[in-house]
């Protein structure tokens, strides 16, 4: 009896055990080595390792640090993605999640991360100050690309009071070469910006200032030109202007006096006055004896030859130094030549406007 039960026994689980193999799912695996050979300011293109030739991706990405199902999607069958309209100089995250078919999802692969580069300075007259990438950031930050470098005069023109940030992008790969105390020799394509701005108190900067225009030179097939952005009263951004006009200006100065004046901001045709010599446009301020002074114990000139944006030229000694107007220990007539220097000499040389 004993034994007929388990006969029976054996006998039922035979016929009661199936085989379910077919229904069993392969694991779903993830993308692997995701990387990227083509990254720009404002795109990517990412690649990654395939799993299987039938299989879907789905890509999220955002800025880094974004949460995932908050990103941007989109799908691909092949095993690479281009990634459009980024912000240029940002850091992205990206995930890519694996389909197999029906119901069946790899885990999120591990986090991609990449940069996308600095734009390069546009070298051309935008309508827009933001469209030539001179900045980086809120415009109105003045935070200064890293291509492009902010450049000081030992004596400055005098300009009804305003502050100025100047600035010069060089192409990449180029340099100012050396031609004397003078202006250097500009590459083509060179950019040359200055920035003209009242702080609403010059005892506290951190209220704030109010920009009012930036001037710009471009060098093209060996002519400067010019152009001049007026700012909008958001302080949001610059448009090409360049029939000038005139604009109120209140500020409090380091002695806690307030003033107001009307400031002008030149026509083309004014800029060319100034700027014009023999019927040709060139830069005024950027003379290498205008620049060869230290600032925070470095001079200028010795930094450009070492960051290789000026050669030709082994050391500052070398270039005569224009002195500081404004230096009350200085002999009264070294002030006065350095004055006339910067503020009439460009007009009052041969093939000036007043020559």
């Amino acid at each position: 009896m004993k034994k007929l039960f388990i006969l029976c026994l054996t006998v039922l689980t035979v016929f009661s055990c199936s085989d379910d193999s077919d229904d069993l799912i392969a694991v779903c695996d993830s993308a692997t080595n995701i990387s990227s050979n083509t990254i720009t300011s404002n795109s990517a293109v990412i690649t990654w390792n395939a799993v299987d030739a039938s299989v879907e991706y789905t890509i999220e990405y955002g800025i880094s640090g974004f949460a995932l199902g908050s990103g941007t999607t989109i799908s691909e069958s092949d095993t690479d993605a281009e990634l459009t309209n980024l912000m240029a100089n940002t850091t992205y995250d990206v995930y890519i999640q694996t389909s197999c078919g029906p119901n069946n999802l790899s885990l999120y692969s591990n986090v991609y991360s990449f940069t996308t580069s600095v734009p390069n300075v546009a070298a051309e007259f935008k309508t827009n100050l933001s469209e030539l990438n001179l900045f980086s950031g809120n415009l109105n930050e003045l935070i200064i690309t890293s291509k492009a470098f902010e450049y000081d005069l030992n004596t400055r023109l005098f300009s009804d009071y305003a502050h100025k940030q100047r600035l010069i992008a060089l192409p990449e790969g180029t340099s100012m070469a050396y031609d004397g105390d003078g202006l250097p020799i500009f590459p083509d394509n060179t950019v040359i910006a200055k920035t003209f701005y009242f702080n609403i108190d010059d005892r506290d900067l951190s209220l704030g200032k109010t920009i009012i225009e930036t001037r710009v030179l471009i060098k093209l097939n060996g002519l400067w030109e010019t152009g001049d952005y007026k700012w909008n009263s958001e302080q949001t951004d610059a448009v090409l202007d360049l029939e000038g006009s005139t604009l109120p200006v209140t500020w409090i100065d380091i002695e806690g006096n307030s003033n107001s004046s009307t400031f002008q901001i030149p026509s083309n045709t004014d800029c060319f006055t100034c700027h014009s010599n023999n019927g040709n446009i060139i830069p005024i301020g950027p003379k290498l004896r205008s620049m060869n002074f230290e600032i925070n114990g470095v001079n200028q000139l010795e930094q450009f030859i070492a960051n290789q944006t000026l050669t030709g030229l082994s050391n500052s000694a070398s270039v005569r130094s224009l002195a500081n107007w404004q230096d009350t220990s200085l002999p009264l007539e070294t002030r006065v030549r350095a004055y006339m220097d910067i503020n009439c000499a460009h007009c009052h040389i041969p093939g000036g406007s007043m020559c």
